[in-house]
């Protein structure tokens, strides 16, 4: 089970042994929320859906859920300043509470809510994603070769 707080900007992951990790994430700059369009990370109880991008380097640049062909580099960041960088794996998530973050207009899967590689230069530990969960890519690594699609993720 993984379990975020979005009030520490952490991730803990519980595997099978009882055995728990510990890592800074950095949840949405706009806070918790669950709406289309709101650009805020949505709470609750979901699962992962999908895991995209194993055996892709490290920096592997992802759009559409599919791997680029480029490695970010700050040259790549520095020619295009505002891209939102979804980098090196792809954990997928959706919500298991209807009305909650399941069907229509709370839909996280619809709204494409990932927890995802980022920028080592991009501050981590503190809000600043548009509602995804982003990691550092050395820890969404071992986090990704940890888990199963059918993962339960709770946010808080």
């Amino acid at each position: 089970m993984i379990r975020i707080d979005i009030a520490t900007q952490s991730l803990e992951l519980t595997d099978r042994s009882g055995a728990t990790r510990r890592y800074p994430v950095s949840t949405s700059r706009y806070g918790a929320g669950e709406r289309e369009g709101s650009h805020r990370t949505p709470r609750g109880r979901h699962l992962i859906r999908a895991r995209i991008g194993a055996g892709c380097p490290p920096g592997t640049v992802f759009v559409g859920r599919r791997p680029t062909g480029e490695i970010w580099s700050e040259a790549l960041a520095g020619a295009q300043p505002d891209r939102d960088w979804i980098l090196t794996r792809i954990l997928w998530l959706s919500g298991l509470e209807p009305g909650v973050n399941r069907l229509g207009n709370v839909d996280t899967m619809r709204r494409y809510i990932y927890i995802h590689g980022m920028p080592d230069t991009e501050a981590c530990g503190e809000p600043g994603s548009i509602g995804c969960i982003r990691m550092r890519n050395d820890d969404v690594i071992e986090l990704f070769d940890r888990v199963e699609v059918g993962t339960v993720v709770d946010i808080r």
